[in-house]
This record gives C-alpha cells, sequence and structure tokens, in this order.
C-alpha cells in the first residue's frame, strides 16, 4: 500500500490539475491507493504535503497554488538513482559503514511506530529530523540516533549542538537505538528531558561545544545517561511518551 504521500503524487500526476487536499484524498481512497482506519484521513492528507512543502520549499514535489490547493511542482527535479554496489560473494567478510546502521536505525524506528498507530514517515532528505509521525491529529518530530555496543559496554550517540538548538520545541524526541548480537533496545527521549539532562551534565559537550555527547550503559539490568545518578530506565521502550 502507499503512504499517503505516495498516494497524492500519483492523484496529481493523473488528473494533471490543482486539486483541494480533500478531493486529493477522496480520489486516492476510490482507487484503493491506500488504506486507513483514522477518522480524519483528510487532515493527515493535508498535514503530510504541507509537512513536504515545509521541508523542502521549492524542491518539494508539491505545490501549494491557493488556500488547501495542491498541483505537481513543475520545477521539481527526479532525484537520479543511484547504482546499488554489488553484494559480497558468500563467504566474504565486510563492515557496515555508518550510514547504513543509521538508516536501517530510522526504518526500525520507523516500523515500530507503525505498529503503535503512528502514520510515519521517514524524511527523504536530512535537515535534522529523520521521522515525521501523526497520531490523533498530533505530530510528532524524531531524531533517530543508532549506535552498537562497543568494548567499554556502553552505546555512544553524538548530536550536532546547532540541530540540538534548533528543533527546541515539545513535539520534538529523540529515540537512540542500541544494538548488540541478542537485541535492539529503543530509548525515547522527549526534547525536554534531554534539555534538562544538559543542564545537569549526564550529556556532555565535545568538539569544542559543537557537539553533545549521549552516553548510555546498562548496569543490573537498569539504563543510565552518563553517570550512576543519572537513572532514564523508564524511557527504555517506553513508546508511550510519545504523546
Amino acid at each position: 500500500m502507499n503512504t499517503f504521500k505516495q498516494a497524492a503524487i500519483t492523484i496529481l500526476k493523473k488528473f494533471k490539475e490543482p486539486l483541494h487536499y480533500r478531493e486529493i484524498t477522496r480520489k486516492a481512497l476510490e482507487e484503493g491507493l491506500f488504506e486507513t482506519q483514522g477518522a480524519t484521513p483528510e487532515a493527515t492528507m493535508n498535514a503530510q504535503i504541507v509537512v513536504d512543502i515545509k521541508r523542502y520549499g521549492d524542491k518539494s514535489i508539491f505545490k501549494r497554488v491557493s488556500p488547501a490547493t495542491f498541483s505537481i511542482n513543475p520545477d521539481y527535479k527526479e532525484p537520479v538513482p543511484v547504482k546499488s554496489a554489488p553484494l559480497p560473494a558468500q563467504g566474504d567478510t565486510y563492515s557496515v559503514e555508518t550510514g547504513f546502521i543509521g538508516k536501517g536505525g530510522e526504518f526500525r524506528v520507523c516500523s515500530e511506530l507503525l505498529f503503535r498507530g503512528f502514520n510515519a514517515s521517514i524524511m527523504s532528505v536530512d535537515t535534522g529530523i529523520d521521522i515525521v509521525a501523526i497520531k490523533d491529529n498530533k505530530r510528532f518530530e524524531i531524531q533517530v540516533k543508532t549506535a552498537n555496543l562497543n568494548s567499554y559496554n556502553t552505546y555512544v550517540f553524538d548530536v550536532r549542538r546547532t540541530s540540538f538548538e534548533r528543533f527546541n520545541s515539545s513535539n520534538i524526541f529523540y529515540v537512540c537505538v542500541l544494538r548488540d548480537e541478542s537485541k535492539t533496545d529503543f530509548v525515547i527521549f522527549p526534547y525536554l528531558v534531554l534539555e534538562q539532562k544538559l543542564h545537569e551534565r549526564a550529556i556532555l559537550e565535545i568538539n569544542k561545544g559543537n557537539s553533545y555527547r549521549m552516553t548510555l550503559k546498562f548496569v543490573a539490568d537498569k539504563l543510565y545517561l552518563g553517570r550512576r545518578e543519572h537513572e532514564v530506565t523508564y524511557f527504555l521502550n517506553n513508546w508511550k511518551v510519545i504523546k
């Protein structure tokens, strides 16, 4: 099934004329382009299109031609497909680059959100927010950080200071993906909690203050951020904090 955004693109390209978001939604549902159990699919459709325009501006595939009415942006340029590198032969050994791990973490988080009833989408371009999720007409912006367990039995995450300070509202959440050989855990931090922990120096400044570093560690089934006085077990796999 298509996402709301994909369905909107299909409808606008097919009818080749500006349409109100309610009309886009109606036509998409009639053609079976997506399924929804939500009570207000029109609102979700409008939100998805508006978010894309706000994020990408003139580079968005959508263009607002009048209030609540949209068309395909005539100046939009389709991205050039990138050829994938050949997979290693069976038995070959290779290392996974950081970019692959990060993107894998985003897909894991997006999947968890979808299973919990969020209409979640991964951003095509990384502008500081990785995932936008909508539930009950509320919009959440999510930054995903993924790390493997290191030789010190800790998980280390770095966040650019400019990004942290730019996205600083109550609808911002940071999801830390903790990976080891046997399982994957998720730590879901509201932005305001991390801001408090920064003031408490549970989060450290590095790179001459240009970045922040979060270090997470399990001790006796409890999770700590930085020092032992900062227990954060409450946020471990607790998706209910996104509300």
